[in-house]
C-alpha cells in the first residue's frame, strides 16, 4: 500500500503542477479537500511560515504526512509586492485579472529595465502535525514583469511574468518546460527525492 501525503491546497493549478510534478510512485499524494480539509488562514509573515501553518494545519485535521506550500510573486521597485499577498493583491482571493490589473496599475510608470521581479516558492513537508525537523526546500525564477498581459496558458500573474532567458512569459511556455524550470518546479525537484525516505512506512 502506498505512503500517503496530504497536499495542503485547494488550489487547482497548484494541484495540476504538482500531480505532474511529483508523478506516480510509492507515495499516493492526496488533495486536502478530498480528505474535507479547508485552507487555513495565512498569519504568517514570510513564505516558509504561511507554507508551515498550510501542512500542520493538513496534517493535523487528517492524522496524515503533509505537504505545504507557499509562493508569490515579489517585484523589486514595490519592495516585494504583491509577495505574501499575491492570491489576494486587488482584494478578493484567487481573481487573478483583477491581481494582474492592479500590478500594471502600480507599475504604469516604471521603465522596462526597473521591472525586475521573481516567483518564489517554498515547500514544507511534516511527518505529523507536531514534526520538529520539518523537510524544507525553496525554489526561485527570475524575471520582469510585462507592460501587457500575453498568452493563454498557466494561471496567476503568468500572463505578465516574462523569461528573460527565453523570451517567453509564463503564459506562453509549454506546460513541460514551465513545470521544469517554474519556481515550483525548481522547489519540487530540489524535494521529490527526500520525500520517500523521511515518510513513516
Amino acid at each position: 500500500m502506498p505512503k500517503r501525503l496530504v497536499i495542503a491546497s485547494s488550489n487547482r493549478g497548484k494541484l495540476a503542477e504538482f500531480s505532474t510534478l511529483l508523478g506516480a510512485g510509492d507515495i499516493a499524494f492526496v488533495p486536502q479537500g478530498e480528505l474535507g480539509v479547508v485552507d487555513v488562514e495565512e498569519t504568517g509573515l514570510s513564505f516558509i511560515e504561511n507554507a508551515l501553518l498550510k501542512a500542520r494545519h493538513a496534517a493535523r485535521a487528517t492524522g496524515l504526512p503533509a505537504l505545504g506550500d507557499d509562493s508569490g510573486l515579489c517585484v523589486d521597485v514595490l519592495r516585494g509586492a504583491p509577495g505574501l499577498y499575491s492570491a489576494r493583491y486587488a482584494g478578493g482571493h484567487g481573481d487573478a485579472a483583477a491581481n494582474i490589473a492592479k500590478l500594471l496599475d502600480a507599475l504604469k510608470d516604471v521603465p522596462d529595465h526597473d521591472r525586475s521581479a521573481r516567483f518564489c516558492c517554498v515547500l514544507v513537508v511534516l511527518r505529523h502535525a507536531e514534526d520538529p525537523q520539518p523537510l524544507i526546500a525553496e525554489g526561485v525564477w527570475e524575471g520582469r514583469i510585462l507592460a501587457a498581459p500575453r498568452g493563454s496558458g498557466g494561471f496567476g500573474y503568468d500572463p505578465v511574468f516574462l523569461d528573460p532567458e527565453l523570451g517567453l512569459n509564463a503564459a506562453e511556455l509549454d506546460p513541460a518546460l514551465k513545470n521544469r524550470i517554474s519556481h515550483r518546479g525548481r522547489a519540487l525537484a530540489a524535494l521529490r527525492d527526500r520525500i520517500g525516505s523521511m515518510l513513516p512506512k
